[in-house]
């Protein structure tokens, strides 16, 4: 900006000599005074674009390269036991007992990321992105979750035509690609294990969208067989759904409208995989129905959520509250949802409240030990003081059923950080 600025400044130098002498003669001293200051801008002028130049992210293959991030402190109190420290989905207890709460303090919910753009690559306009968090674990040693682990989140490559988009990359499933919007629930999204499916997988995704106010869409997508339990650290196996040697297969149509900036969405989509029970003794389905969008309903208001109807989907982010496949080698089957009201009264501030539940289906989770009901009630603000710096707080009240009785825990969770 402060270039473009000078060189207005010099354009307009650069006329003045010219208007000033059809008018009358200019002295000589008066136009070497002229030329001295033409002169030392020009050189200013110089020195600015080669610092500018010098400061710039350069890529290799000469492409545009944008940076992006957000650094986020978290201090958090949980009053009782959960499954998380930093981002508790459901209250739990060990040897019958019910856990403790505690406070800390966290900054591995920090996300750095690029994106890089380029247009007329097969006629289309290429984009590719990346972004990272904090949130992989912590190196095993007195610092603990002060010393995280990065994660990968998401990277993706697109091409883009005028209604035909094919992407390749790691990216939430085609089916559930909305979230709740917070600050304290980033390295794990808000309401998982309670009607929030979410976890990124490496895909293939085809999508086309109709001209028009109300744009309709259709998509499908090839994904890696979702996850279906832990591996090691090093010299992984290949798990449950991989050793079926199938994909996971989703597609989804919708509907959008209004501006893209705050355009409006519903979808509706279709889950289907495998996954091998225990002993490789036989294979189940892995089937989801799912229905989310964002409705806005006035110019300050929004409506979000999403809602699935399906079985085996522990893999896909948490649904059955975690369970996927039970000790008699069926399905836990499930419907689970959640929904937020946000307000925006202004560019500065967002207010927002939500619910969600995951219940799977009683006679698939009969062991004591199994998870009967999963309920989350969040309440969350967020507030841009100016320019860079977000301040927020979420408060959340969990309550996870068992048979044995409800555990509930109260999580409050106070966030401060800049963007980038």
């Amino acid at each position: 900006m402060r270039g473009a600025a000078l060189a207005f400044t010099l354009v307009t130098s650069l006329t003045s000599p010219v208007q000033a002498q059809e008018s009358s003669p200019a002295s000589v001293d008066s136009l070497r005074q002229r030329l001295e200051d033409l002169e030392s801008m020009v050189e200013m002028l110089r020195e600015q674009l080669a610092t500018e130049s010098g400061a710039a992210v350069r890529t290799r293959s000469r492409i545009a390269m944008e940076l992006h991030g957000r650094v986020l402190v978290n201090a958090l109190r949980t009053s009782s036991g959960s499954n998380n420290a930093d981002v508790p989905q459901f209250a739990t207890r060990i040897l019958g007992l019910e856990r403790p709460g505690g406070n800390t303090m966290s900054m591995r919910q920090t996300t750095l990321g690029f994106a890089v753009s380029s247009p007329d690559i097969f006629g289309a306009n290429f984009s590719g992105d990346l972004d990272v968090d904090f949130f992989g674990g912590q190196f095993g040693s007195s610092g603990g979750r002060h010393f995280p682990l990065m994660r990968l989140r998401t990277a993706r490559a697109a091409l883009m035509w005028d209604r035909f988009t094919l992407m390749a990359g790691q990216e939430q499933p085609l089916i559930a690609d909305v979230d709740p919007i917070s600050l304290a629930a980033v390295g794990t999204p808000g309401f998982t294990a309670a009607g929030n499916l979410w976890l990124w997988l490496p895909q293939v995704r085809a999508s086309y969208e109709t001209a028009g106010r109300l744009r309709m869409g259709i998509q499908a997508a090839v994904l890696a067989p979702m996850p279906s339990g832990t591996v090691g650290t090093t010299n992984t196996i290949f798990d449950a759904a991989e050793r079926t040697g199938q994909p996971t297969l989703q597609g989804r149509v919708s509907a959008r409208w209004g501006p893209e900036e705050s355009a409006g969405e519903i979808g509706v989509g279709v889950h289907h995989g495998r996954v091998k029970t225990i002993f490789d003794s036989t294979e189940v389905t892995s089937s989801a129905v799912a229905v989310s969008g964002i409705v806005p309903i006035t110019r300050f208001v929004e409506l979000r959520g999403e809602f699935f109807d399906g079985q085996a989907l522990a893999g896909l982010g948490g649904g059955g509250i975690g369970q996927g496949i039970n000790l008699e080698n069926n399905p836990v089957r499930t419907r689970a949802g959640w929904t937020q009201l946000n307000l925006k009264p202004n560019e500065r501030w967002t207010l927002g409240a939500g619910i969600g539940i995951d219940e799977p289906d009683s006679t698939d989770v009969a062991q004591p030990a199994d998870r009967r009901r999963n309920e989350v009630l969040a309440v969350h603000a967020q507030w841009w003081p100016v320019g860079p710096i977000v301040v927020g707080a979420e408060w959340r009240r969990i309550a996870t059923r068992y048979s044995t009785g409800t555990l509930r825990a109260e999580h409050l969770n106070l966030a401060f950080g800049f963007v980038f």
